[in-house]
């Protein structure tokens, strides 16, 4: 193993050092997101904030949840900047009339309609994370945040969540989706952790035993979007198949990042029962295996496709940067939990072509949509939105994968 190879090798010293540098990239790059009343601006290519476009509530909330981890790592001015994006979420992003949380204001300051699952359930994940830091209002933020999502959100008849209503809360959107309740099993995951609650644990093991029924009657591609009794609606959007959070057919870096939270889910649930926690893995397993097999180097270039047909065969050949967050995260996780060299080899691969191709080594941060040829492109995501995946790849391959990170980190369990 030459001393490059190193460098990309999980457990290798080299790579831990690699993973720390880019940690500490990310933080820097990341400082100009608050905007005078906390809510978070859109990052451009160079860090520079892009005033002119929406500051929205899981953007926000994402940067509260990485600045309040950046404090339990000693980055200077975390905790000040996880206060800016919490004050946000608790002053100018709430609904005070309606309860919630809005989308996101205009560059005007006005309203977006509509309330949506997925950000209420980074609300949730944000507030978690700033209570473990410390941070001012971040208890009153939970307790509000949760209440307003059992409300709102979670259907306990069903054992999943709903997606959007309007701004009232008065009008529900007929459409179901998988990403915000994937979302809100990450978000229950970190409020169990933190509240010490175990109801939502339980809950979180509803939505993915649903998940994993849908995932393995389809070869383990997941379906991602619902009518409103969740009959799977596998046509959705087939003529705009590259919509940026309903993308048709299968999405490959959803099903990586499924398997990690089912990882996640299964190890803090069955904590005296290995057989039980092991049902999970392995399906777990197949649903990596299944979505790196379809969508890894796929296309003659090496990176994930954003989406693939019901086949297997990619129709957006674009590579998103968050999906080869989550195939780091996940290969980490799968190969410390069932030491499998497949894992390893996976992991070593996408740390490669991560250096080579994703990382921004003179602006920073990660380029965060590039083409089938790995050129850089914004089609989707022009600059460099925020730093929640990136992030979250330079920790989870080395902390204990039964624990939320934020937990985690902060109680230095390490692998």
């Amino acid at each position: 193993m030459g001393e490059r190879n190193r460098k990309y090798r999980i457990d290798t010293e080299e790579n831990r050092e690699f993973l720390k540098g880019i940690t500490e990239n990310l933080l820097s790059f990341g400082h100009g997101f608050p905007s005078p009343k906390g809510s978070s601006y859109y990052l451009g290519d160079d860090g520079t904030p892009w005033k002119d476009r929406n500051r929205e509530t899981w953007i926000t909330s994402r940067m509260a949840h990485v600045y309040s981890i950046g404090t339990f790592l000693g980055h200077e001015g975390s905790k000040e900047l996880a206060a800016a994006a919490i004050r946000g979420l608790r002053e100018e992003l709430h609904d005070d009339k309606n309860g919630g949380w809005y989308a996101g204001l205009t560059a005007e300051g006005e309203i977006l309609p509509n309330k949506q699952c997925y950000a209420h359930a980074f609300v949730i994940l944000a507030a978690s994370s700033g209570v473990l830091a410390g941070v001012e209002g971040a208890k009153e933020l939970l307790e509000d945040a949760l209440n307003l999502y059992d409300l709102r959100f979670w259907n306990e008849e069903e054992g999943l969540s709903c997606d959007t209503w309007n701004t009232e809360f008065t009008v529900l959107d007929d459409y179901r989706g998988l990403n915000a309740n994937m979302h809100t099993v990450e978000a229950f995951l970190a409020a169990a952790d933190v509240t010490k609650d175990e109801k939502y644990r339980i809950r979180a093991g509803r939505i993915i035993d649903h998940v994993l029924g849908w995932a393995s009657e389809n070869n383990w591609r997941i379906p991602e979007h619902f009518t409103k009794e969740w009959v799977a609606d596998l046509e959705c959007n087939k003529e705009q198949p590259a919509d940026q959070f309903k993308p048709y057919g299968a999405t490959p870096g959803h099903g990586i990042e499924w398997s990690r939270l089912i990882t996640q889910w299964a190890l803090s649930t069955y904590k005296n029962d290995q057989e039980g926690a092991k049902k999970y893995i392995e399906t777990a397993e197949n649903l990596f295996n299944r979505a790196v097999e379809d969508a890894w180097n796929a296309d003659g270039a090496p990176g994930i496709v954003y989406t693939t047909d019901w086949e297997g065969k990619p129709v957006v050949h674009d590579r998103m940067h968050w999906t080869l967050a989550e195939a780091i995260n996940t290969s980490a996780v799968l190969y410390h939990v069932t030491k499998k060299e497949a894992y390893a080899e996976s992991y070593a691969e996408f740390m490669e072509y991560l250096d080579e191709k994703v990382l921004d080594h003179v602006h920073g941060s990660w380029f965060h949509q590039m083409n089938e040829k790995n050129e850089v492109i914004g089609t989707v995501w022009p600059g460099k939105s925020d730093l929640y995946h990136a992030f979250q790849a330079t920790l989870i391959p080395y902390h204990t994968p039964e624990l939320s990170i934020a937990s985690a980190v902060k109680e230095g369990k390490e692998i």
